[in-house]
């Protein structure tokens, strides 16, 4: 079940941050993205408290993300002056995040695979 937000990550969350960050994604990536899925929607302050990430951790992370496609951003405009906020969601489910994650993954181990495999063959003539 989603939270509006005012969400901190709790055991069972960092154990999936400790699975990913195995998994080669960095941590505060894996704390931002599980912070993300847990809330409908959230602004930065929201996964800096949540997290207890910095604000330039999570400013990376949440770009990061984004560059995956995995989040989307709206502006929600304050009254009066001053920047918009920018509020983050995920842009699809989580589990297809994880396949995606998964499919880089065994992509990259069979990249790995091909170049030991090479080496042997290069060694042995």
């Amino acid at each position: 079940m989603k939270e509006k937000t005012n969400y901190n990550l709790n055991k069972d969350d960092h154990k999936i941050v400790d699975l990913f960050a195995e998994l080669g994604m960095p941590r505060n990536l894996a704390k931002t993205l599980i912070y993300i899925a847990k809330v409908d929607e959230c602004r930065s302050d929201d996964i800096e408290n949540g997290t207890n990430l910095r604000q330039p951790e999570v400013s990376i992370a949440v770009r990061e993300l984004a560059r995956r496609g995995w989040t989307d951003t709206r502006e929600q405009k304050k009254k009066g002056k001053g920047r918009p906020i920018h509020l983050y969601r995920l842009s699809q489910d989580i589990t297809d995040i994880i396949k995606s994650f998964e499919k880089q993954k065994l992509q990259e181990i069979q990249i790995i695979k091909d170049n030991l495999s090479a080496l042997e063959e290069t060694i042995q003539t």
